[in-house]
């Protein structure tokens, strides 16, 4: 089929449609689902479009009258993968162009073939697969799905059918983002750990987790058509924009099929990590006075408190001290550190989001310190310049600031400045945004007055 659809098949190509092709004695299909994860541009769609037309031309095994419906992410995407790739394939075909017709009203879009078999198109909801039997179903781009809906629609529509077969295909997803994948796989890697020679077929062609992912020996293993289909050359082009523009666990999950979290960024962007890690100091603790700042997301879902100051050596030191769910307890936190601490500064952007908690602070009597546009600006540069150039900061390598300095990018500020960018970045940066104003707050009204002396 697949040849004749002017695509033979790859070898792995080959041993997935051998296994799932299996047949019992009884004469039944021995897998009635299988499940498919594989690098992008590896050629499952391919696999996919010559396996439906067998389902759909093998009259003397199926029978005629077959029902297939295809589904991806979106109806609209399953709508372009369908005109677009699928049928230009059938029409170019001698041997199928004309064994099949194509009807097109909206909604309705399928393939007709001779001997009354289709295959049409779903919509990714609940209400899809209700109504006809289906006797085989694909969810493609399966790691998209968010449950099991298709899945639990298709299910009494193929359950009277005698060879019916359930098929979900997909990239690896992501950690955090893909939980009817993630489950699935789960159930694959379990039934042929279990050497199950009926059920469930599953495939994975996948980098170990810990493989470096620019190491050209990794990508054998786990790209079945590279030298096909695929060049390592553009593969490395892959990977080099996928560094270039902080994208490598993209280029992980597409061309490794790695499972990545997509919350976070792939790489550390602004500052490496290697520079945040060499200045760790568990027992690291500021002198007093101190100074605080807090940040809040735009979601104000929680909200970071942040201390800076001086160590006894000398050395700048921030942490931290309190990050949390809502916004409620901001105001009387600060109220209380200000009347224990008697802390040097509180820092306070009233251009963010912030600026809810002016009031309450100040007719508390809290005396708060609100940085300009430029001086946002000036304390990117003194937090980068401390991490970076002088290296005289201190933390403790608490987590809630490794996961902001991972995810953070930065914008323009101002006239040429910089500072941290807080709705692009690939996580919430509120605590990397309060230990930065914090840091400056030091610098503005710390006992030794500006910081850039222990910066030299």
């Amino acid at each position: 089929m697949a040849a004749n659809l002017g695509k033979p098949l790859m070898p792995w190509q080959r041993h997935v449609v051998d296994v799932i092709g299996e047949i019992l004695p009884t004469g039944r299909l021995a897998y009635p689902e299988f499940g498919l994860t594989v690098p992008r541009q590896s050629g499952k769609s391919t696999l996919i479009e010559a396996k439906i037309v067998h389902r759909c031309t093998a009259t003397g095994f199926y029978g005629a009258r077959q029902r297939v419906v295809y589904t991806a992410q979106t109806r609209k995407k399953a709508l372009e993968k369908w005109d677009e790739d699928f049928r230009p394939d059938l029409e170019s075909s001698a041997a199928f162009r004309r064994r099949f017709t194509v009807h097109k009203p909206p909604g309705n879009e399928h393939f007709r073939f001779v001997n009354g078999s289709r295959w049409g198109l779903e919509a990714s909801t609940e209400t899809a697969g209700h109504g006809p039997t289906i006797d085989e179903a694909y969810i493609d781009e399966a790691f998209a799905h968010q449950d099991f809906r298709l899945e639990q629609a298709f299910g009494p529509s193929m359950i009277t059918r005698l060879n019916k077969q359930l098929a979900w295909v997909s990239t690896a997803g992501w950690l955090d983002g893909s939980p009817y994948l993630e489950t699935k796989v789960k159930a694959g890697r379990a039934a042929a750990a279990e050497g199950r020679t009926s059920g469930l077929a599953y495939f994975e062609w996948a980098a170990d987790p810990d493989a470096d992912p620019g190491d050209e020996a990794t990508w054998p293993e786990c790209m079945p058509a590279l030298g096909r289909t695929i060049s390592v050359h553009a593969i490395r082009g892959e990977y080099e924009k996928a560094l270039d523009q902080g994208t490598l666990n993209e280029f992980r999950r597409a061309y490794l099929n790695q499972w990545v979290p997509r919350n976070m960024a792939d790489s550390w962007i602004v500052i490496p990590q290697a520079a945040w890690e060499a200045l760790e100091d568990l027992r690291s603790s500021p002198e007093p006075p101190v100074a605080f700042a807090v940040a809040v997301p735009a979601d104000r879902s929680c909200a970071a408190v942040a201390v800076a100051g001086r160590r006894r050596d000398g050395l700048l030191h921030v942490e931290v001290a309190e990050y949390a769910p809502g916004t409620a307890w901001v105001e009387p936190w600060l109220i209380d550190r200000w009347g224990r601490h008697y802390p040097c500064a509180v820092v306070l952007d009233k251009a963010g989001h912030e600026a809810s908690f002016i009031q309450g602070l100040e007719d508390a009597g809290v005396e708060l310190l609100h940085p300009k546009a430029g001086e946002v600006a000036a304390a990117y540069g003194l937090f980068y310049d401390a991490v970076t150039d002088s290296k005289t900061l201190r933390h403790r390598r608490q987590p809630e600031l490794d996961v902001a300095l991972a995810g953070a990018i930065t914008r323009d500020v101002g006239d040429g400045g910089r500072t941290w960018g807080r709705k692009a970045s690939a996580a919430d940066i509120s605590p990397l945004v309060a230990a930065t104003l914090a840091l400056w707050g030091f610098a503005e009204r710390g006992p030794a007055g500006d910081v850039g002396a222990w910066l030299i």
